[in-house]
């Protein structure tokens, strides 16, 4: 039986930002709703009607108005706002009183905190464009940047998409694999980067990596090095002087299609896809989930430790389209100690407030109580993502917060760079489940066979076009790669890759991957990286990668399993995890890593990844694969036996 830990206030339409645009879809469109059901129901029914209102509420500044709204509702290739051109770098700096406004605050464990006001941020915005422009980048050509989560990032962002070019980042504790296998696909013209950092106590030099980088881009014209630390580049541009000359900020309209950014999630075979994000689809999306579902408002703050590589990081940015302020946390984000987050939010005077599911049952079990240890009263929402959240902890923060913190938990993805699965303050929190789909978002789940189910385990669908859907990947030029990542299962239905049952009235749990693509703390990992480095080593002739989620929220048990040359010592084990960490990143050193006599695989080849994963949790064999698709259904048993290991 399900458990509501809260319910919205009575005033909630009075005091929230969904609940003012409640009002104004009343005023302006004389449309009315009882509560976040109807509205949702809605907002996925008359897509023309919701879509044209988010453009307007919003305030949308177009330099060619649209021909329509939506043109061609199919998918793959739904045509959003025909004819429109805009910008989604000019929607970031507010208003002309915004300029003495706190824009960016940011705090770092490699140089003392900084802030930015709106004014300052648009001269650096626009003294980075210039730099830029001198550099010879003009509309469509690439920018990418090896970079952590600091103002100077923000800022290079922000100039490349004022014109036109197109923006990719990568946080610099990615290896120099990972790197070129992701930026070398997009042939960039600059390369932003640090030469080293500190984490918590440790300073890390990365000037090997990047020269290591810059030998797989060939076609790399620029590097543009930015002061962190006490490394420098050489024979690379300092960021001071691509900043040296003054200049007016202009904004380059483009259509409403023109690609914005960049994101990279990792699929199970080849190079991680390029998920190409339009300008347009980002900043209606963005206005929407921001406002209506994180009550971000003109003054707030945005606090949400992420990296430079994640989704989350380009969410972050976004909070400036609403006039909020960004804080900025760059190193270890619980050093000196768990605490660390929280004292953050109370020195910033954070109003939202973006945690893992793992760091709030952490500070459970080691019974830190935020709301009586620190000044937390601006602090109106927490938002959780990356990971399933117990029952207990919603329990906790209900117990820590009371009703004041509304606990938003989320899920949702690269693929959309926004939440499918969502809470918003027009709905109920329930233990242990979402609140239910986003504005917008029609989430299902459907069985094998495309009905839609209540109550059981499905695959999560979208089954009406988003605009935030990504234009394509890069490079994919006839669409396949496209139409095979998310249309192939449910033809013109979006699979989104996740496991997930909803109750009748809406509320969900998201039981995590349904394919074989790895979710390590928010971040997916493609196993296609994985076998690219394990077995270039000498030793290893086979291998097989899964992830197990935690049920208590943390980063859960990712299991590398190895067919072996030579026996598998611990100097094999070290010599595995120090190839992983340094050509991939920390995220993908596996908790255990185990010795099989064989990989299972199907008559065609294909590695058993996602069998494997679900024997491991339970699952008989003949459950999860037939025998006689397999090459050798022997080659299960070891899995059998290690699921049935006492001392897991």
């Amino acid at each position: 039986m399900s458990e509501i830990l809260s319910v919205p206030a009575a005033d909630v339409r009075e005091r929230s930002e969904i609940g003012r645009y409640l009002r104004w879809l009343q005023d302006e469109r004389s449309l009315s709703f009882d509560g976040y059901d109807d509205l949702w129901q809605w907002s996925v029914t008359d897509l023309d009607g919701f879509w044209s209102s988010i453009w307007d509420y919003f305030g949308v500044r177009a330099h060619t108005p649209p021909t329509a709204v939506l043109a061609d509702r199919s998918m793959p290739g739904a045509q959003w706002f025909p004819g429109a051109t805009l910008n989604y770098a000019e929607h970031a700096f507010g208003h002309p009183a915004d300029t003495d406004r706190t824009a960016v605050i940011a705090h770092s464990q490699t140089r003392p905190p900084i802030e930015l006001t709106f004014g300052e941020l648009r001269d650096r915005v626009a003294r980075a464009r210039a730099g830029l422009v001198r550099l010879g980048v003009g509309r469509g050509d690439r920018v990418v940047a090896y970079l952590p989560n600091i103002p100077e990032t923000l800022i290079a962002f922000l100039a490349t998409a004022s014109l036109g070019a197109i923006w990719a980042s990568c946080a610099p504790e990615f290896g120099p694999r990972s790197v070129v296998d992701r930026f070398a696909q997009l042939e960039p013209k600059v390369l932003l980067a640090v030469a080293g950092y500190r984490y918590g106590d440790r300073d890390i030099d990365r000037r090997d990596e990047l020269e290591q980088i810059k030998a797989g881009l060939p076609g790399l014209q620029h590097v543009v090095h930015v002061p962190y630390g006490e490394q420098t580049i050489p024979d690379a541009l300092p960021w001071h002087d691509l900043l040296s000359e003054p200049a007016e900020l202009e904004f380059a309209p483009v259509p409403f299609d023109h690609p914005l950014f960049v994101l990279f999630s990792s699929g199970t075979t080849g190079k991680p896809k390029a998920i190409i994000h339009r300008h347009g689809g980002i900043l209606l999306e963005h206005f929407k989930n921001h406002a209506l579902s994180w009550d971000l408002r003109p003054g707030d703050r945005m606090l949400w430790f992420s990296t430079t590589a994640w989704m989350l990081w380009n969410s972050l940015m976004s909070a400036l389209l609403v006039r909020a302020s960004i804080v900025m946390i760059d190193g270890n984000p619980v050093h000196p100690d768990l605490r660390e987050q929280w004292r953050l939010a109370e020195q910033t005077g954070a109003t939202l407030m973006g945690v893992s599911p793992g760091y709030l049952m952490a500070c459970r079990k080691q019974g830190v109580r935020p709301a009586e240890e620190f000044d937390l009263s601006r602090l109106r929402q927490l938002g959780a993502a990356g990971s399933p959240l117990p029952a207990d902890g919603f329990r906790w923060v209900s117990e820590q917060f009371g009703d004041r913190v509304l606990l938003n938990v989320g899920s949702g993805g690269t693929d959309v760079c926004s939440g499918i699965l969502q809470g918003s303050p027009l709905q109920p929190v329930w233990a242990g489940e979402i609140s239910g789909a986003c504005l917008g978002v029609a989430a299902r789940a459907y069985d094998a066979d495309g009905r839609q189910i209540v109550g059981e385990l499905g695959e999560l669908v979208i089954t009406e076009p988003m605009p935030s859907m990504p234009v394509g990947f890069w490079g994919d030029e006839d669409g396949s790669r496209y139409r095979a990542a998310y249309f192939t299962d449910y033809p013109g239905v979006w699979r989104h890759g996740d496991w997930v049952r909803f109750a009748p009235e809406g509320h969900c749990v998201v039981a995590g991957r349904s394919d074989a693509t790895l979710n390590r703390g928010g971040v997916r990992l493609g196993t296609a990286e994985f076998y690219s480095v394990v077995e270039d080593l000498p030793e290893i002739d086979d291998s097989l990668v899964v992830h197990l989620e935690d049920a208590e929220g943390g980063n859960g048990e990712l299991l590398l399993f190895v067919v072996a040359r030579t026996e598998l010592d611990e100097a094999l084990r070290s010599k595995l995890v120090r190839s992983l960490r340094s050509a991939l990143s920390p995220r993908h050193v596996p908790d255990v890593i185990g010795a099989v006599p064989a990989i299972p695989r199907t008559k065609t080849g294909k590695k058993l990844e996602v069998p494997v994963k679900r024997i491991l949790l339970g699952a008989r064999p003949e459950d999860v694969a037939s025998a006689d698709a397999l090459a050798d259904p022997d080659t299960l048993h070891a899995f059998v036996a290690y699921a049935h290991k006492e001392d897991r």
